[in-house]
């Protein structure tokens, strides 16, 4: 038999969404001291620093610095797409992605959300427990975007496609090591 090692469960595709290369955003803005306070919070939400989000809108302007008078360098064109904000200025966030290209975008194009990004080579099983011998529900390719709702330990579960599942930590993109999310 050719083609695909996995079996003929369904699988969930990567929307293509392309992003320009760009180098990391640094210049311009303000100094860092000014973005994140001591204790580890924003300065402006006091939430933690970092923090992860995601794309609220279908398309978002990475600037060199926070303001509109700075340039900008290429536009995250992906709704839901998980960011990790690493410093705050006024109404903007410092976001970087996982590739770990970033800039400056409006507070206003980004949500609380959740996402998780699907990390690796091979598909990730979804499974219908945290365990590797439940049964399988789904694959999602790398690249997958998809909606976290828990994590417990080394696995989590998320949602994508119409799909839900559990799967493990290490192939996320989006959820810090040992986070736990009810």
């Amino acid at each position: 038999m050719t083609g695909s090692p996995w079996p003929a469960f369904p699988r969930v595709a990567l929307a293509v969404a392309m992003l320009a290369a760009a180098p990391t955003l640094t210049a311009g803005g303000p100094a860092v001291a000014d973005t994140v306070t001591e204790a580890g919070l924003g300065p402006v939400t006091r939430l933690p620093l970092p923090r992860y989000v995601s794309m609220r809108a279908e398309s978002a302007n990475a600037r060199r610095g926070p303001g509109l008078d700075h340039r900008i360098d290429w536009e995250f064109l992906r709704r839901g797409q998980p960011l990790r904000v690493v410093a705050e200025y006024g109404q903007w966030r410092q976001v970087v992605d996982a590739d770990g290209a970033g800039g400056w975008v409006h507070h206003s194009l980004l949500s609380g959300a959740r996402t998780v990004l699907i990390r690796g080579q091979e598909p990730a099983v979804l499974r219908a427990g945290p365990a590797e011998d439940t049964a399988v529900r789904a694959l999602a390719e790398p690249g997958v975007v998809a909606r976290l709702d828990a994590c417990r330990q080394d696995w989590c579960a998320v949602r994508a496609g119409g799909f839900r599942g559990w799967v493990p930590r290490d192939r996320l993109w989006g959820v810090e090591p040992g986070e736990t999310i009810d």
